[in-house]
């Protein structure tokens, strides 16, 4: 099936360049598109051995569509919600199951963006397909669209259910810094990752190391206690700042904020690392 040119067909008033973070502020989600009856995700690309985003040897899916503007992005290409492609849950699992036997017994899809969760019954469809097909299945997400709310919360609730693991991108653990960091406060961040902890769904926190900004001892060791008061922190990576994304932001015109900020010293990040691992030695 041509899935771009069925869309063309069927999609109402709906104009994909406009479809973006800053069109969707009000909302949770970004509305879904469909043809053919099937729901469409919109994916900036795809990558067939992926070794760092989960376990094992992945398939990752990286979808567009973010409202967060973290000033460290390194795919400020994925921010706005148009499509580089619309494809189907069922296009993207043929294309990932061709792999398998690479994954090996730790291996899967893993799906990234921008942000994921702002394609929510996207991921829905896509996950319960993939769990029917006994593939692990795991998501990076930054949380920045969660909410108790309907119909945010009950989905959500749906796609726990066929979610193995969860990346949790936590950017700051303070309110305020997190706002200067990402545009966006914490408060339903910190909610998502209390209700994960709820649910006992795995995660493995990310924390991207930036001197000046994260790398702070104060702020580690606030997040370090938070992260104490979470029953399934299976893991944490402490991931230093580094700037090989700034050619795209040159590329897309967009000021880049961060040009002077060098990446962190390796006993800085060892630094990090020592701080927050004690998180999880309670486990």
């Amino acid at each position: 099936m041509d899935t771009n040119n069925k869309l063309q067909t069927e999609e109402q008033s709906t104009n994909n360049e406009n479809m973006g973070a800053d069109n969707a502020s009000c909302h949770h989600t970004i509305q879904p598109q469909y043809a053919e009856g099937k729901i469409l995700g919109a994916v900036h690309s795809v990558e067939s051995f992926g070794s760092v985003d989960g376990p094992g040897i992945r398939f990752i899916i990286f979808l567009n569509g973010c409202k967060m503007r973290c000033r460290y992005c390194h795919n400020p290409d994925t921010w706005k919600m148009k499509a580089d492609v619309w494809k189907t849950a069922d296009e993207l699992l043929a294309q990932a199951i061709r792999f398998k036997s690479y994954w090996g017994k730790k291996g899967g899809i893993t799906v990234s963006g921008g942000e994921a969760l702002l394609q929510i019954d996207f991921l829905i469809d896509l996950f319960k397909k993939a769990k029917a097909m006994g593939i692990h299945t795991c998501l990076d997400t930054a949380a920045q669209p969660f909410t108790r709310e309907e119909p945010f919360f009950k989905k959500f609730e749906e796609l726990i259910q066929y979610t193995d693991l969860i990346l949790f991108d936590l950017k700051h653990i303070n309110n305020e810094e997190h706002k200067k960091l990402t545009g966006w406060g914490n408060t339903n961040i910190i909610d998502c990752a209390n209700y994960l902890s709820e649910k006992n769904i795995p995660v493995w926190i990310r924390h991207v190391l930036v001197p000046t900004i994260t790398d702070n001892d104060k702020y580690l060791y606030g997040l370090r206690d938070y992260l104490k008061t979470l029953n399934n922190v299976e893991k944490i990576e402490v991931l230093p700042y580094h700037a090989l994304g700034v050619y795209k932001w040159e590329k897309l015109g967009i000021p880049y904020t961060l040009k002077d900020v060098d990446a962190p010293t390796a006993e800085r990040v060892k630094n990090a690392k020592d701080i927050l691992q004690t998180a999880v030695e309670k486990h």
